[in-house]
Order: C-alpha cells, then structure tokens, then sequence
C-alpha cells in the first residue's frame, strides 16, 4: 500500500510542478520595455488570465512556460500600454460628430467648412470645436455676422480649441436668454461699441451650453466605443477622464462590466451636489477597469483666450490679467470635501496667479512628504518663486507637452518675458522626480507618441523650431516614456496594476511598426501602432483595419 501510494503521489507532485501549461500566450522574439525601475529590456514575456506570469530571454520563457498561442514579434518594440492621464475621452467621443474647425487659416474658412458639415449632417443646433484665431493671419476674436447670416434659424455654439472661449449665433444668444445686461461670475461677453460679438470666455459658454439638447445615454455609449477604437489604435489602454458628472460615470461602469467598453478609465469627478453624495460620501470607488478618487476642479481658463490667470497684466492685452473662475472659498471649500473623503484633487491651473492660488489652497491641507498626489494640471506658467513648493508638498504637476509646441508661435505675445517660466516641464519634473504626460485631447490631438515627441524634441510636427524651444527643459526619451506609463499610472494610485510590464501585472502592452527610443527623432510622430492588448487580449492589430 505505502508503495503504492507513492507511485500515485509523484506523478501529482510533478504535474504540479511542471510549468507547462501554465501560460495563455507566450510573447517572443520582441525587444520589450518592461519601464521598470531598472527600465529593464526583456526578449519574452508569459501572460496568463490577463497578467504577467514571466519575463526573460526566448530560452528562460520557453524553459519555464508553454501556451497554446505563442506570437513572434520579429524584434518589434513592446511598450506598457499607453496612458493619457488627462483628456476628455467622453467629450472627444461626443465631438467626432460634430464639425471639427481646428487647422482652418482664416474665420471664413471656419464658416465654409461649418456649412459643409451642416449640409452633411443637417441638425438643429449647429455645434462645432477646434477653431483658433492665433493660427489666422489675423489674429482677432471674430464675430457672428457670418453665423447669423448662413444660420439665422439655427443656434450656433463654436467651442474655442482649447474649450475656455466660443462664438455663438443671435439666434443661440436669444435662446439662451442674453440681454444687454447680462453678466458672467468668472466669465467674459466680448463686446464691441456694447454690442455682443458672439464671443464667450470661460463661464460664459456655460449660459449656451445649458439650452443645447442634452446628449441621450444611447447616444453617449455610441461615442464611448467611438473614442474607445481610437484610443486602441494609438496605443492608449488607459485614460483619465477630467471632469465627468453621476450619470456619466455609471454609464462607463456599467458598459465596462458588459464588457462592451474595455479601456480602463480613471475618472476625475466634476465638483456637483451629486457627485459629492454619490461618491465622495461613499469614499474611493474602484473595479479592476474603473477608478473614481479624484475631484476636478478649474482656478482659471486658458491662455489662447487670455482667460488664464495671471499675476501681472497681459502683455498684449495690459487691462486684464485673465479669470478666476472660482472663488478662493469655493476652492478651499471642495479641497477641505476631498481630504476628508480621501479623494485626490486635480486643479485645472494655466496662469502662474491660478497656480500660486492653488498652492495657497493646498498647502493648507499637505504636509511636507505626504502620499495625497495633489495634482496641477497644466501647470503652464509658474512663478519662480512657487516653483520649488511642488516638491515641498509633494503636489504633482499633470502636464502636456504638446501644449508647448502648440502655443510656442504666439505665447510669448500674451506674456513676454515670462515665457523663460512657462512649459518647464523638465524643471517641474525635477520637483518630485517624476510627472505624468498626456494629452488633453480633444483640444490636443488623441495621438500619445505627439507629446512623446513634443516632450523630446520640443518641436511641432512640421520640425519647428529647428533647434527646439526651450530645450532646456526637454525630457528624455526615457522619462517621456514614463510619463506615457508608470507615471501616469502613479499619478492615478495605480502603478501596482499597469503602468510598467512586470510579473503580477496587467498584460496591457502596445506593439510599435519601429522602436521610438531608438528612432530618428524626426520619424517619431509618423510611428505606428501595430497591436494593442488589454489584459492579454488583443483590442486592435493594424491589418485589420
């Protein structure tokens, strides 16, 4: 009996032991970035159940696992899947059927081109975004002449690129109910001879955007997958959505758990009634796909429209220094909600007044080597004097890079000399040792590898300038890696999960047509994406498409 016993026991114990089918796909022959802390560079990695089970050479790989689907990568580069950790990835999904105005030369271009879409996609309000008067060889605000004349029944709202001003039709001002005397907290009416041109900065939009029809649940899913296929096919796995209200939360949550919307979304709540019920009196909602931690918040609006705050006058503009769009109450009062429910707080912060307004506010509730990740976003002006409290309180600033390589040409119009302190995304990365890099799409271009490139060469994708701006406070290709994944990771709680190829890891990866460390710097936005996985399972592959 003893002996038999043994008989049966060894081959149980060997088949426990045998590493052997014990992986779903094997990974080989690649060269991949694992963005470790060592930025280790493996040749094969072991998935199984959407995790990392293994990385090594072909020979460790094959020696310790077996798959029944093995993919030869013929030396291709393997990324940690890409990270935006900021963008509006419902906004985007929502805008792609709308008239898209961005690149146009001149206001009347803008016009022809709405006409365009409208005779396409006839509705009755007529809503569109990306149109930008400093790309124009006249560089003024236009007005709504044009609007009212090719649409004076419908109601027009054109969105500014950067989301902080728009132009509105009569026919969209009445029925939003404007009079002479209307006024805005933390908002402009641009007006002419005290005639209103259309244009509205900041919380003015707000007064048109509350009379557009609202979007249906159905028609906000449809955008979802939309944005979803594209964020696939430019290798972005994951996203941070910045400033999203109860019900489009739920939406999400619920269509991941349907497994219709697989990107994995970190949200940033909107500072609503609601979403303080919901959420934040619940504390910090998370599901293997779903993160919602944050509160997203605006000091102040953007520096294209001379919204951004600033602590001295416009250099083009010597009346005004830009807009508070909240009061330092308001501010305190959600940052005081937030830490007391565990929630991170980002601040949407442009102008160096903004920024300092909100060091002020946090500083009241951090302590020096705190684990909060406070978040600046933007973070696009800084005063030299506040520049070495992000690191004090370990506040984390979320930039773009693109932002500066868009903003470059005409910037230095709006604030002189004070362009040497903005878009230091070296030196702010110096604060904490680390940052995390996105997008801010849709008002910078969905593609990651454009602030990769931005962030490295300090260059527009047509090459300028030649030399790169500002290069002092370009990154590395390393870091600008980083901030694509752990770091944007990191600055979401997340980078024990993804954010870096590593045993016990989600299998989320991104496979490149070439290799973006080693590229010519100037192929680099031209690199395509050739698959993308999400926890070991492929989402996207070029050839399909």
């Amino acid at each position: 009996m003893k002996h038999y016993i043994i008989l049966i026991l060894i081959p149980l114990f060997a088949m426990s032991c045998n590493p052997k089918n014990n992986a779903d796909i094997i990974v080989k022959n690649a060269t991949i970035y694992s963005v470790d802390s060592q930025f280790t560079i493996y040749q094969s990695m072991a998935i199984r159940n959407g995790k990392i089970l293994g990385l090594g050479s072909d020979a460790e790989i094959e020696a310790k696992f077996s798959a029944a689907e093995i993919i030869n990568l013929e030396g291709k580069p393997v990324y940690p899947g890409f990270i935006d950790p900021h963008c509006h990835f419902l906004g985007y999904g929502l805008g792609l059927g709308n008239a898209w105005l961005a690149n146009s030369s001149s206001w009347d271009e803008v016009v022809n081109r709405l006409k365009e879409h409208h005779a396409k996609y006839p509705t009755q309000w007529v809503i569109g975004r990306g149109w930008n008067q400093n790309d124009w060889e006249v560089k003024e605000f236009p007005t709504k002449d044009l609007l009212d004349k090719f649409f004076p029944e419908n109601p027009v709202l054109l969105t500014r690129i950067d989301g902080h001003a728009a132009i509105a039709n009569t026919k969209a001002l009445q029925l939003a109910g404007f009079n002479p005397d209307t006024t805005v907290v933390g908002g402009e009416i641009i007006k002419v001879n005290g005639k209103p041109t259309g244009v509205l900065i900041d919380n003015a939009i707000n007064l048109v955007r509350d009379v557009v029809p609202a979007y249906t649940a159905e028609e906000k899913e449809k955008a979802l997958m939309m944005a979803q296929q594209n964020c696939f096919a430019v290798g972005l796995t994951s996203v941070s959505d910045a400033g999203l209200n109860k019900e489009d939360v739920l939406i999400m949550d619920r269509m991941q758990k349907e497994n219709k919307l697989q990107v994995k979304i970190n949200v940033m709540l909107s500072p609503e009634d609601e979403n303080f019920e919901y959420f934040l009196s619940n504390g910090v909602y998370t599901t293997p796909s779903l993160s919602v931690r944050t509160v997203k918040l605006f000091a102040d609006g953007a520096l294209g429209s001379r919204g951004a705050l600033l602590l001295e006058p416009y250099s083009d503009a010597p009346n005004t220094s830009g807009l508070q769009l909240e009061t330092k109450e308001y501010l305190t009062m959600v940052c005081q909600k937030a830490y007391e429910s565990g929630y991170q707080v980002a601040t949407h912060c442009i102008g160096d007044a903004a920024v300092r307004l909100m060091l002020d506010a946090y500083e009241q509730f951090l302590t020096p080597g705190n684990d909060l990740r406070w978040r600046i976003e933007h973070a696009q002006t800084v005063h030299p004097n506040d520049l070495n409290r992000f690191g004090e309180l370990a506040i984390i600033p979320s930039v773009q890079t693109t932002h500066a390589t868009s903003d470059m040409l005409w910037a230095v119009d709006r604030i002189g000399d004070r362009i040497k302190t903005a878009y230091i995304y070296n030196d702010l990365l110096k604060q904490n040792g680390w940052l995390p890099n996105g997008s801010d799409f849709p008002i910078e271009h969905i593609n990651p590898l454009y602030g990769f490139y931005a962030g490295v060469a300090r260059k527009n994708l047509d090459g300028y300038p030649p030399t790169g701006f500002q290069m002092e406070n370009a990154l590395s290709r390393e870091q600008a890696i980083r901030a694509m994944t752990i770091w944007a990771a990191k600055a979401a709680f997340e980078e024990e999960q993804k954010g870096s190829l590593e045993v016990g890891k989600t299998a989320d990866f991104v496979v490149l047509k070439q290799d973006v460390m080693t590229a010519p710097e100037d192929q680099i936005p031209n690199i395509k994406v050739e698959q993308t996985f999400v926890n070991g399972k492929i989402v996207y592959l070029e050839h399909n498409q």
